[in-house]
C-alpha cells in the first residue's frame, strides 16, 4: 500500500493515480450504481478516515467525499480525493459555492482535472450558522446550477467569461444533489430540469425515507431526463439517532415507525442495518443506484449492501 500522504512523482511531476473510472463505466453500461459518502478528517491525519473508505472499495463505484458538509470545517475534498485515488479508490469530489468565488471554484475544478480527479458533484453549499464558525463570511458567488454551467464551459475548453482556456479543456463528469421529498413538487421539477439542462450527468438524492414519493418523483419527472438517481441511504443508530436527523437535518421526517423499530430493539445498531437494508432494496426496484451514508461507520456499509442482496464490485462481470 502507498503511504498516506507521500506522493509518487511520474515523469511529468504529477501524482501516480489510477487510471481507471469505473464509477463511469458502471453508468455507461447500466449497472447498478453503488456509491457510498466519507467525511475529510478534522486535523491532519488521513489514517483513520483512508481505513474507513478502504472497506468501501470492493462494494462501491466511488466513493463520495463531503465539501464542509453542514459548514463544519474538514480537511479539503479535494486533497482527500487525490489520497483515495492514491489507494485505488474512485472519488466523486463534492465542490460547493459556499466558500469560494467563482475564480476559485474554476482554479479548484482545473486542479482536480490535472490530478486524474473526474468526478464531481457540483453543489450550492449548507448555510455558514449551521456550522461551527457562524461569523464566517459566507460567499455564495454562484450556486449549483450556474456551478454547472461553469463546468460545461470548462469541458467545453472556456472559461467562464466565455474566454477560450489556452491549456485545452477539462474533462470532469459531473452529478447534482436532488431530494425528491421537496415539499413544493414544481420546484422541485424546475431545478431537476435545470440541472438537466445545464449538464447533471448523474444525481445522488438527500435521505430518503418516503419510497411512494421517490416512485413518483422517478416516473413523473426523472425518467424523462434519462439520467441515473441514486436513492440517499442513511444508517441510523439508534431512535435518538433518527431523532436527532429529524430535529435538525431540514426536509427529513423519518417516521415514526421506523423510530419505534429502533426504539424497542435488542440491539438497535443491528435493527438500523436491517432498516437500511431493506431501503436498498426498496430503491433498487425504483431508481438506477443507492448513496450510502453510515457516518463514522462506513465499515458497516459491506454488511448493509450483503443484507441486501447487492453482490461486490469485484464480482462484477
Amino acid at each position: 500500500m502507498p503511504s498516506l500522504t507521500s506522493p509518487v512523482n511520474q515523469p511529468s511531476g504529477l501524482l501516480s493515480l489510477p487510471a481507471d473510472h469505473r464509477f463511469q463505466d458502471a453508468i455507461h453500461t447500466g449497472k447498478f450504481l453503488v456509491t457510498a459518502e466519507v467525511m475529510p478528517p478534522k486535523g491532519g491525519s488521513v489514517e483513520h478516515m483512508v481505513q474507513q473508505a478502504l472497506h468501501l472499495k470492493d462494494w462501491v463505484h466511488a466513493v463520495n467525499i463531503t465539501d464542509g458538509s453542514r459548514a463544519v470545517l474538514r480537511m479539503s475534498s479535494l486533497a482527500v480525493a487525490v489520497i483515495l485515488r492514491q489507494h485505488g479508490i474512485e472519488p466523486i469530489c463534492q465542490m460547493a459555492c459556499r466558500d469560494r468565488n467563482r475564480i476559485a471554484l474554476q482554479a479548484d475544478l482545473m486542479g482536480a482535472h490535472a490530478l486524474g480527479i473526474r468526478n464531481i458533484l457540483a453543489l450550492t453549499g449548507d448555510p455558514v450558522k449551521a456550522g461551527d464558525f457562524p461569523k464566517a463570511k459566507a460567499v455564495f458567488d454562484l450556486e449549483s446550477v450556474r456551478l454547472l454551467n461553469t463546468i460545461r464551459q470548462l469541458n467545453g475548453g472556456l472559461d467562464g467569461n466565455e474566454k477560450s482556456l489556452p491549456d485545452g479543456p477539462t474533462q470532469l463528469w459531473v452529478g447534482a444533489a436532488v431530494d425528491p421529498q421537496l415539499a413544493s413538487w414544481s420546484g422541485l421539477q424546475s431545478r431537476f430540469e435545470r440541472k438537466v439542462e445545464a449538464g447533471a450527468q448523474f444525481f445522488q438524492s438527500q435521505l430518503i425515507v418516503d419510497f411512494e414519493r421517490l416512485e413518483k418523483f422517478m416516473t413523473k419527472i426523472a425518467r424523462p431526463a434519462n439520467k441515473p438517481i441514486l436513492a440517499g441511504i442513511f444508517l441510523l443508530k439508534s431512535a435518538k439517532n433518527a431523532q436527532f436527523i429529524n430535529r435538525c437535518v431540514p426536509g427529513v421526517n423519518i417516521p415514526e415507525s421506523i423510530i419505534t423499530r429502533l426504539d424497542k430493539a435488542a440491539d438497535p445498531l443491528q435493527e438500523g442495518i436491517k432498516i437500511a437494508a431493506e431501503q436498498v432494496q426498496q430503491a433498487r426496484q425504483l431508481c438506477q443506484g443507492v448513496h450510502m451514508m453510515a457516518v463514522r461507520r462506513e465499515d458497516l456499509i459491506p454488511q448493509i449492501l450483503e443484507q441486501a442482496g447487492v453482490s461486490p464490485i469485484r464480482s462484477e462481470p
